[in-house]
């Protein structure tokens, strides 16, 4: 197969979305609409990837500085032409150039994989629409060739009954390419140079020119609103969740569901309403995950059961673990096999060994807590003194009693038990009950303050 170059045209204002931030910043599935169409353009290991950029100024290269593409600003903007003009000079004659859209963000490299397949000489990419109000239309001659592409506000009453429609998707022999673009003219009544002239240039020099289809109309897309955004989402969203129910997923409703990344699952997974899953997600056999919760670049291991209205970021859970409702674990969260953390605790940067239970309105924060411990309601750790973090031990079967401050840095060794009430600020011994308490006092004859009443002048 020939090397082959992509350019991505990312340079549109997006006057619709009214926003600040380039068109092709805006996210789709948790990724910037260029995003997804680099990732795809990735996936045919290209000798360079050329994004043409303009609004926004440096936004689109800062955003996208870590992806290897080359970047070149278009400015004026006169036309597509123009653009993929902009790009040439970063591309040698050897092989082909696949112009794609940063604004088209769910193409699918099966189908650019068919483009590349087609045959030598132009390839595009066309779809036939029931309404093809606003694209250019494809025309042929009688023989069926491919002769030109008109565009809708150049296209006579005839032509715009045409169905078959240019998506803008290409694939051209480089150095064919290079020649028809330096004799665009803005002959048009935009008064621009148009990229799809140069199919009429190849027509008239005998070039084969190719058309290939894409599996689903949606990946050819394109967004200009947020309103086009928002239902390319959702179009999004129902494509992975038939694709989880067609892996034997459960999905409480497939229509209230989000993956804003990847998400793998193992065998009888089970997914309630209005869950987010962003990042990596990977959830074992046996999962449960209940209403609302939100997923982030965590591994879930089997048979655990993730109540209502959790969060879970950056963790790792064990198997047969038991989170939740309203449970959230905080990065560098790291959870053995049957750990149990219940309503309203909050776990950050810490490591929770086998058995062990915080199952009540606790903070651990930088901890590192053994087998089969107990941590009481309202317990914290205080792990920060305002300038700097330490942290907590606390060994295996350790009692921790309700309402506990155990101030960092602290150890509380194997089989302690720690009276309900405590501040703890020194290491405790094994084995032993530990506690600080003042002494209970009744004052006589004290009364609550009352409100004072004053009266209106």
């Amino acid at each position: 197969m020939n090397p082959i170059n992509v350019v991505i045209l990312a340079a549109g204002k997006g006057t619709r979305m009214h926003s600040d931030k380039p068109k092709v910043l805006h996210a789709l599935a948790g990724k910037s609409l260029v995003q997804h169409v680099l990732d795809c353009a990735k996936a045919l290991d290209p000798r360079r990837i050329c994004v043409v950029y303009g609004h926004g100024g440096e936004a689109v290269p800062e955003a996208l500085k870590s992806t290897g593409a080359t970047f070149v600003m278009q400015e004026p903007q006169l036309g597509t032409g123009h653009a993929v003009q902009q790009a040439m000079p970063h591309l040698d004659d050897e092989g082909e150039t696949l112009v794609l859209y940063g604004d088209v963000p769910l193409i699918q490299s099966s189908t650019l994989h068919q483009m590349q397949q087609a045959g030598s000489g132009l390839t595009l990419l066309t779809v036939n629409l029931d309404n093809p109000t606003g694209y250019g239309r494809i025309v042929r001659n009688a023989q069926g060739d491919v002769i030109s592409i008109v565009e809708e506000k150049d296209a006579t009453p005839e032509q715009r009954e045409i169905r078959e429609v240019n998506t803008g998707i290409l694939l051209a022999p480089t150095k064919y390419l290079r020649k028809w673009l330096a004799g665009l003219r803005t002959n048009n009544t935009q008064g621009e140079y148009y990229l799809t002239d140069i199919i009429a240039m190849a027509a008239e020099e005998g070039v084969v020119v190719h058309t290939v289809q894409p599996n689903h109309e949606w990946e050819i897309h394109g967004i200009n609103s947020k309103s086009q955004l928002a239902v390319l989402e959702r179009t999004w969203q129902q494509v992975e969740a038939q694709r989880q129910l067609a892996l034997g997923v459960t999905l409480a409703d497939p229509a209230r569901f989000d993956v804003r990344g990847k998400l793998n699952c193992g065998r009888d997974v089970s997914i309630d309403v209005g869950c987010i899953f962003e990042g990596l997600v990977t959830l074992g056999n046996n999962v449960q995950i209940g209403a609302y919760c939100i997923v982030k670049n965590a591994a879930i291991a089997d048979g655990t059961q993730i109540a209502p209205y959790s969060h879970i970021d950056s963790s790792d859970v064990g198997a047969d673990c038991r989170i939740g409702p309203y449970a959230r674990l905080r990065p560098g969260t790291r959870l053995h096999n049957e750990v149990h953390v219940g309503n309203f605790v909050e776990i950050k940067n810490s490591e929770i060994e086998k058995g062990s239970k915080a199952n009540h309105l606790s903070y651990i924060g930088d901890t590192t807590i053994g087998c089969r411990v107990n941590i009481g309601a309202g317990t914290i750790t205080c792990n920060y003194d305002g300038a700097n973090k330490f942290r907590t031990v606390i060994e295996d079967d350790v009692f921790i009693g309700s309402d506990t401050q155990l101030v960092a840095p602290v150890t509380v060794a194997r089989g302690s038990t720690i009276g309900a009430g405590s501040t703890i600020t020194r290491d405790t011994p094994a084995g032993e009950l530990t506690l600080s308490r003042s002494k209970q006092v009744t004052i006589a004859g004290w009364s609550r303050p009352k409100k004072q009443v004053t009266s209106d002048k």
